[in-house]
């Protein structure tokens, strides 16, 4: 690592590492300073391992304290629960993805059509897994996202989320992206509503000319915690064959998440 002089009060020159000039940085190293076995960590065990002025170590650390990455007990400093409930949210998304993929390879298979796996990120889906059939051109893929209000998997699950999401996302404005996307809310709200009845999301050309795409949340009696999809031509991703498919698939990966 390379590192560069900085100047402390006694006019001593400190050697620390080089990416320690941003304050991200400096925290950065704050944090990787915990790798060690030691759960707690003082003051000085902090400043001799980060070699960091012992002030900037201190202030630091209390903003870290303050974001919940870092608790302070009278012995020192230890990792926050904010950083387990971090690492808990990957571990759900690698649950979730791997219960989900299997049914959406199948269901890719048996149509030829395209198959995704989304969750609900503030106005935006996620996209956790994408298979793109044969051919496809679609502007998706995993770790991309779309504006929630034009897609099949948005709309699943605003549909089946707490009320004042689906709220925002409209007072924010449903920007158009096709001539076929909804952006009247009184319209947008029928759509939810209907739903949330059927248990079925659709986008007919709403996002993409051409593209259609029928989606379904996975959830038990709550919220959902993602949705699925399978997406490609309109007349033939929006058909009830499908429609009856992906809902079944949704229903199977909840199965197999919480059996």
């Amino acid at each position: 690592m390379a590192v560069r002089p900085r100047q402390q009060s006694d006019g001593e020159d400190e050697v620390v590492p080089a990416n320690d000039r941003s304050v991200l940085g400096r925290a950065a190293v704050v944090m990787d300073a915990f790798r060690s076995q030691e759960p707690v960590l003082s003051l000085n065990d902090l400043t001799a391992r980060t070699g960091l002025p012992k002030s900037t170590v201190h202030r630091i650390a209390e903003q870290l304290v303050e974001l919940g990455w870092l608790e302070r007990g009278t012995a020192g400093y230890r990792v926050g629960m904010r950083l387990f409930e971090m690492g808990g949210l990957v571990e759900s998304r690698h649950r979730l993805r791997n219960a989900a993929v299997p049914h959406l390879q199948e269901l890719a298979f048996r149509f030829r059509i395209s198959a995704h796996l989304s969750v609900l990120d503030g106005d935006e889906v996620l996209y956790l897994e994408t298979l793109p059939a044969r051919g496809a051109a679609l502007p998706t893929r995993q770790g991309s996202r779309m504006p929630a209000h034009c897609t099949g998997l948005g709309k699943a699950l605003l549909a089946f989320s707490e009320p004042h999401h689906a709220e925002r996302v409209i007072n924010r404005g449903l920007t158009p992206r096709t001539e076929y996307t909804i952006v009247v809310p009184e319209v947008f709200r029928r759509e939810l509503a209907q739903i949330t009845a059927t248990g079925v999301a659709f986008d007919r050309e709403e996002s993409i000319r051409g593209i259609g795409c029928t989606a379904a949340p996975l959830r038990g009696a709550g919220r959902a915690i993602g949705a699925i999809s399978a997406t490609g031509p309109a007349t033939k991703a929006c058909s009830r064959e499908v429609s009856v498919a992906v809902r079944e698939a949704a229903s199977r990966i909840w199965s197999d998440l919480f059996s």
